[in-house]
């Protein structure tokens, strides 16, 4: 398992904590991964072969807007993308830029990011040209983007970690792109060398969660603009799928796909009121049957509601996100009945 933490230092640069990317080991041990001759680093994503992947600075002075984007939090150095293994930190470069990061690695060692193709602020989005990246035995390769400066593995909505899987043991990568003028976005599916423009339901936009070893992408996209109808959707073969709502939820978003293709996420606009405890919903829908209300297929029902489902696995267990009655969160895992139990 990888992560951060922090040490108990202040950044003298930023006046920020500082923070390590740490590696939870076989041991039970955390060991503290370094940086790249900065002040902080955060991990990731792990494989089975204890390779680590990350954002981590060095001691090059860099514009904090653009050094912030790569690591979520106060930077006064380069960020760069790395990857962790037998206790050396490699920096893994960047596309043209002076910043880059590394979010996820397959059990091929294979590395998804994005980067700085160059060093020169755009108008639209106030930081150079960011383009996702695929690092393989050596080499970065540019994925590139649909015409927009703005291209990311996953969604703008969902940071490393907070998200679906965005690239599949295959190398291929699922990901989020504006368009020229940087007005709207599309969700992408690339595949050696080929960007494949996964389009809308009839709106403006659309994004990605996540994708699978058969190459499926969820997401979500616009049905329309006005009034803001929002569904989530299962792409693959060349097809989005409309998965719908649940009345009278009229948006949802598709975040976690299994193996038997079951899905589920979240439903939202339920009410007409965002303070109300079910204004948010979690879901569950299996390919070629209607979406449900996860809360719907709880036993014992309890009082607590389910607002966003988060992942489900193989063996269709779930874990969400719950909400109780004096409004406090909870993390619940929900596993299936078998039939005769």
């Amino acid at each position: 398992m990888s992560g951060i933490s922090q040490n108990g230092l202040i950044d003298s640069l930023t006046g920020f904590p500082q923070f390590r990317a740490v590696l939870w080991n076989q041991n039970r041990s955390i060991v503290d991964l370094g940086t790249l001759g900065g002040n902080s680093s955060q991990g990731f994503a792990v494989n089975s072969r204890r390779q680590v992947v990350g954002v981590a600075l060095n001691a090059t002075p860099e514009n904090p807007d653009f050094a912030a984007f790569m690591t979520f939090v106060p930077a006064a150095t380069q960020a760069r993308a790395f990857l962790w293994q037998n206790g050396s930190m490699r920096d893994l470069g960047t596309l043209g830029g002076n910043d880059a990061v590394a979010g996820v690695v397959n059990e091929r060692g294979q590395v998804v990011g994005h980067s700085f193709t160059n060093t020169t602020a755009n108008d639209t989005t106030g930081i150079p040209t960011v383009h996702p990246f695929v690092w393989s035995n050596g080499t970065m390769r540019d994925v590139g983007s649909l015409g927009g400066t703005l291209s990311v593995p996953g969604s703008f909505n969902f940071n490393f970690g907070n998200g679906g899987r965005v690239l599949n043991d295959f190398g291929e990568v699922a990901g989020t792109s504006t368009l020229g003028g940087d007005e709207v976005w599309h969700a992408f599916f690339w595949s050696n060398g080929t960007m494949i423009d996964l389009g809308t339901l009839g709106g403006s936009t659309s994004d990605k969660t996540e994708i699978t070893n058969k190459g499926q992408v969820i997401g979500r996209a616009r049905v329309s603009d006005t009034p803001f109808v929002r569904h989530a959707f299962l792409w693959e073969s060349g097809q989005m799928t409309d998965l719908g709502a649940v009345a009278p939820c009229t948006r949802s978003t598709a975040v976690s796909i299994n193996c038997a293709n079951q899905i589920v996420g979240s439903l939202g606009a339920c009410t007409d009121n965002e303070n109300d405890p079910t204004y948010f919903s979690a879901f569950y829908t299996e390919k070629g049957k209607p979406m449900v209300d996860l809360n719907t297929l709880i036993t014992p029902l309890g009082d607590m509601h389910l607002v966003d489902g988060w992942s489900i696995n193989n063996r269709g267990e779930i874990v969400a996100l719950g909400l109780l009655p004096d409004g406090s969160e909870r993390v619940v895992l929900l596993v299936p009945i078998l039939p005769g139990r």
